[in-house]
């Protein structure tokens, strides 16, 4: 019979719903038990497509045995960190604290009933093994020492309450200094001393994308002319599109490679990676080192949008999170290959070129059977070994990859997430409208609209003016955090850049207004992850480290600062402020993992540039089009028809029969442009003087 967890809208919870386990989800009630109970509370963190998250409900939390000891020893709470990444940040913190390891999912933490933390891990296997003590005899021994030592529980409960207000103060102290620019130039100096040179990316096994790393160097590129920022960011992007991390059939990237030389990635993918990743691959093909780089980065893009729209993109218009590493349950089973299963499928013409370019005439890369493909060897260098034209190879791979794809479409597909988060949905939508810009992709930039009329619509209460986080089944829920607020404020910005529409500026500023009101600290500047309203717990955090997803409060800055500049809001701009002071001793001590805050740091420093277009629609958007193909990374640009009489002041531009163009830094504006090789030269400079 299924537990209470089969209501639930997380796909991860309905999971555990036929479990033996008594599971509860998290709320007052569940944690009034505990404290009526006595008995403290085994919290259990993951999500859906979590590979070692299956593989412990498959030993432990499936069989009677274990279950029948959680039952009787704990209040068992099971928590989807997607759904709830205020308790999972917080639990985390407290893992590494008590640990002095590095925290992951599953994550496993023995709560008492006022839900500090006293004991807590990750994956424990059902019988000892890997080092680690068998489940079972975890929880009697544990349960044991909380029974049995109270005082030494409470001790450290009030340590730990302590260490991680300490903690969060130290992450925030401000120190008497000015804003200036030296982490921006130290950060390029820790990213290049933790660049791989021979394979992209930034450090070792297991390989994480880093966006914010990547569009820091291209931003630093553009700034200064850097070739090496330049070759850092595109030389990463390139080695991750030919590796098997980058799904070479149907497009998208899973969530790291196991790897240092992204071959075999842990499959699951992520909506949160493929919006920035998308993103960053319009942009890099503007800056490519050459032909070759900026045509791979533009098919990349181009099958990640196609995956995003064929795979992701529900029906009423909101992206799904992820598709699940496992299917038939194994990890990777859906996209790796055996031994002549390919070329049975191919033509001989068809196989002597796949093979070679997939790398499938090489030994197995995945569990020594089979292969995870990847682009292994360059068609030009292919074209040269067959005898062949280079466009004849590309024809021949690309009908190779086709029949390949219709192959793998019958099998049983990974499991799909289909809750829709706005926090996800707004870096997806801000990535699909930003490559539509680039590319020129109508069909991309209605996927962008439809998904954020899906948000306004379903995820927006007009009439208390408040955001939810997470809807699936019919059933919107849970306050909006930090981020849904952050990034989507953002992604309204670059939907406006692709195509101008009066309401979506209105709506930006409503969303402004909320992160002022409902998250800023008001005494020391920056912004809680956590509104204002929301369930007290034992930590509220105030993030300014990237870490899986960007900091909501680098975010917040940058789109404030960019809110200020098209409202005429001034206080907008204060409020950023307020962040990069609160934040700024931190920075000064890591650079280069505050990547977002360091992009809001340099547009503080140098204003924003406002490019607005106004003129009839038709010659407008080949004006348009000729600054989409240019990298301007703190532009912001508008195109508007005819101008419009109740935009705010820095918007409200004189119309006339021809298109003109406003440039505009802070309160310094150039005077109208009406030539498109003045403008490209004003805007290449990079300044108004």
């Amino acid at each position: 019979m299924p537990n209470r967890l089969i209501n639930s809208t997380s796909p991860y919870l309905q999971q555990h719903a036929d479990n033996p386990v008594d599971w509860h989800e998290w709320s007052p009630a569940t944690l009034q038990l505990s404290r009526d109970s006595g008995k403290p509370i085994l919290l259990s963190v993951g999500y859906s497509a979590c590979h070692w998250c299956h593989v412990m409900a498959h030993e432990s939390f499936e069989d009677e045995g274990v279950a029948a000891l959680m039952n009787a020893l704990f209040i068992n709470i099971k928590v989807d960190r997607e759904e709830r990444p205020d308790i999972d940040q917080i639990y985390q913190s407290a893992h590494a604290m008590l640990t002095q390891r590095s925290g992951g999912w599953p994550l496993t933490m023995f709560l008492a009933p006022d839900t500090t933390p006293f004991f807590g891990g990750t994956y424990f296997p059902k019988t000892a093994r890997y080092g680690l003590p068998g489940f079972a005899d975890l929880l009697k021994r544990v349960e044991q020492y909380y029974r049995e030592s109270p005082v030494e529980v409470r001790e450290q409960n009030t340590q730990l309450l302590t260490a991680l207000k300490r903690g969060e103060a130290k992450a925030t102290e401000s120190r008497a200094a000015d804003l200036t620019r030296e982490p921006i130039d130290a950060a390029l100096h820790e990213i290049g001393d933790t660049f791989d040179g021979a394979r992209g990316g930034f450090g070792q096994a297991p390989k994480f994308p880093h966006p914010e790393m990547i569009e820091f160097c291209l931003r630093r590129y553009a700034e200064s002319g850097d070739e090496n920022a330049r070759h850092m960011a595109c030389f990463t992007l390139e080695q991750m599109c030919r590796g098997g991390i980058y799904d070479q059939l149907g497009g998208g990237f899973a969530r790291y490679s196991v790897d240092a030389t992204w071959t075999i990635p842990h499959f699951e993918k992520m909506l949160y990676d493929n919006g920035p990743l998308l993103r960053l691959l319009a942009d890099a093909s503007l800056v490519a080192e050459n032909d070759e780089q900026k045509q791979l980065f533009a098919r990349c893009a181009r099958q990640t949008a196609e995956w995003v729209m064929r795979e992701m993109q529900s029906p009423a218009g909101g992206y799904y999170s992820t598709l699940d590493a496992d299917s038939e349950g194994h990890e990777g089973k859906f996209y790796v290959w055996a031994p002549g299963e390919v070329k049975e499928l191919l033509s001989p013409a068809e196989w002597d070129v796949a093979s070679r370019y997939y790398g499938l005439d090489r030994r197995a890369n995945f569990e020594d059977k089979f292969w995870n493909l990847t682009a292994a060897l360059p068609l030009g260098i292919i074209a040269n070994t067959t005898g062949q034209t280079e466009a004849e190879c590309a024809s021949l791979l690309e009908s190779a990859r086709q029949k390949l794809f219709a192959a793998r479409k019958l099998r049983i597909h990974p499991g799909r997430d289909e809750k829709i988060l706005t926090s996800w949905n707004a870096l997806m939508i801000e990535g699909m409208a930003h490559a539509a810009r680039v590319f020129g992709e109508n069909a991309w930039l209605r996927s962008a609209y439809k998904a954020l009329a899906f948000i306004q619509s379903t995820m927006w209460d007009a009439g208390r003016s408040r955001l939810s986080a997470t809807h699936k089944d019919g059933k919107t829920h849970l306050n909006a955090y930090l981020d849904d607020y952050a990034y989507l404020v953002k992604a309204v910005i670059e939907v406006m850049q692709a195509g101008f529409r009066v309401d979506d500026l209105g709506f930006a500023r409503k969303l402004g207004e909320v992160l002022l009101e409902q998250f800023e600290d008001r005494e020391r500047g920056g912004f809680y992850f956590t509104s204002h309203d929301h369930e007290q717990l034992i930590q509220r955090p105030k993030p300014g480290f990237d870490n899986a997803t960007p900091s909501g409060n680098g975010i917040a800055a940058l789109a404030l600062l960019r809110l200020a500049h098209l409202s005429n809001e001034h206080k907008y701009a204060q409020a950023a402020e307020r962040v990069l002071t609160c934040f700024f001793a931190a920075i000064d001590d890591h650079p280069s993992g505050h990547g977002s805050l360091l992009m809001a740091l340099q547009e503080w420093l140098q204003p924003t540039q406002l490019a607005i277009l106004v003129g009839p629609e038709a010659p407008l958007r080949e004006w348009q089009a000729l600054l989409a193909a240019m990298f301007l990374p703190t532009t912001v640009t508008l195109a508007i028809v005819d101008g419009n009489a109740d935009l705010p002041a820095p918007l409200q531009k004189p119309a006339s029969a021809e298109v003109n163009a406003y440039v505009c830094r802070g309160v310094s504006c150039l005077p109208p442009i009406a030539d498109q090789v003045e403008l490209r030269r004003v805007l290449s400079r990079g300044r108004v003087s």
